[in-house]
């Protein structure tokens, strides 16, 4: 069976994960009941679940000359990804997210780039041929947006299929848009990017149309425990989420995202590609971290 090709050009960040009963509030020093580290980042997340469902994946990202970038080239190696156009740089620390995760299974980050920012658009253009190679390029907002639009812009120009993750949420040129065949944020992103309101299904499919308005060839809102609504032109399909006991939510939008950009590479239609995600995303909040919690393709056991 041939591999889907999925290139992801994005964050690889080291997670830093606190446990605690609540969160706390401002000025308040509270006790925690657990700390791990994690290999996590939107970008390496991504590249991870694809990888682990089978997919040969190719890395577009930046890591520091330091232990955290050796041991995430070592990890990225683990699963098979391709790691050919991983660049280290000495002038700045590998990234990390600093996370708190509650009792509940919800969770809150801070970021802190570093290397991740140093990815510019040249090395995507040092990429160009893997980029057109695959069947899905995947792409978000932990890079600098200008290296971003420039991986979005060489994938369209391949006729690949463009996968656009607006996360974190930050104003976005007119011109990025039209280059997204998938445009994949969530609702909180959504509202962000529209001033709408999102919190319900409806409301979510009126958001959408606004994307559509500025070119999208279409747009997939992820709704945590509501599922994902994808919106075309000439379809709209809510996908209900799987009733599971959240342990941790970190990186299921990621494993969502790495699953869908998958089927799309493997020539599935939307909808096989949208409840795979749903399903593989379910999966992956029942364990704790983000990659470490993603399943394989045998464990999703698709089409059940």
């Amino acid at each position: 069976m041939k591999q889907p090709k999925i290139c992801v050009a994005g964050s690889a960040n080291m997670d830093l994960v606190t446990s605690v009963k609540r969160m706390p509030i401002p000025g308040e020093t509270i006790l925690g009941t657990a700390f791990h580290t994690f290999f996590g980042g939107k970008g390496a997340n991504q590249a991870v679940m694809a990888a682990k469902l089978g997919g040969e994946v190719t890395m577009l990202a930046k890591v520091g000359k330091d232990v955290f970038g050796k041991q995430y080239l070592e990890n990225f190696k683990s699963y098979g990804i391709i790691t050919d156009h991983i660049g280290q740089t000495a002038e700045h620390a590998t990234g990390i997210a600093a996370i708190t995760v509650e009792e509940s299974g919800q969770n809150s980050i801070i970021v802190v780039g570093g290397a991740n920012m140093a990815n510019t658009p040249a090395e995507m253009d040092d990429a160009k041929a893997v980029i057109h190679s695959a069947g899905a390029a995947v792409c978000q907002l932990e890079i600098p947006l200008e290296t971003t639009q420039r991986f979005l812009e060489i994938a369209k120009a391949g006729n690949v299929a463009t996968i656009f993750n607006p996360a974190p949420a930050q104003p976005l040129p007119d011109e990025i848009y039209p280059l997204c065949d998938y445009f994949c944020p969530n609702e909180s992103e959504t509202a962000l990017l529209t001033g709408m309101q999102v919190k319900t299904v409806a409301e979510a499919e009126k958001a959408a149309q606004t994307f559509l308005e500025k070119g999208v060839g279409a747009v997939i809102i992820t709704l945590g425990s509501d599922g994902a609504l994808y919106v075309s032109k000439n379809k709209t399909l809510h996908v209900p989420a799987l009733k599971v006991k959240a342990v941790d939510t970190t990186g299921a939008g990621d494993s969502f995202l790495g699953t869908f950009a998958y089927f799309i590479a493997d020539g599935s239609d939307v909808e096989t590609a949208l409840r795979n995600a749903v399903k593989a995303s379910a999966i992956s909040v029942q364990k704790a971290g983000a990659q470490t919690s993603y399943p394989t393709y045998e464990e999703c056991n698709f089409g059940s």
